[in-house]
């Protein structure tokens, strides 16, 4: 039995959300005024909303479990 504390599952969502925001936008581009930046994320977000896709988990349990505890060896 693992505890997981109630938002943990929804912290990671957001989490990740951030993270593609990064690597999608940020990272690519220049932004030359904070301005540009935020008129730019806005636009990444109405996009993410007008086509929404469910996070798709790549790995079991089994998987992760497994990769930790070669990590703790």
């Amino acid at each position: 039995m693992h505890f997981s504390s109630t938002g943990s599952s929804w912290i990671n969502q957001v989490e990740r959300r951030f993270g593609f925001l990064t690597d999608q936008l940020i990272r690519r581009r220049v932004h030359k005024s904070v301005q540009s930046l935020e008129k730019d994320i806005r636009d990444w977000i109405a996009q993410w909303n007008d086509t929404p896709r469910p996070f798709v988990w790549k790995k079991t349990a089994e998987e992760i479990l497994e990769s930790l505890a070669r990590y703790c060896r």
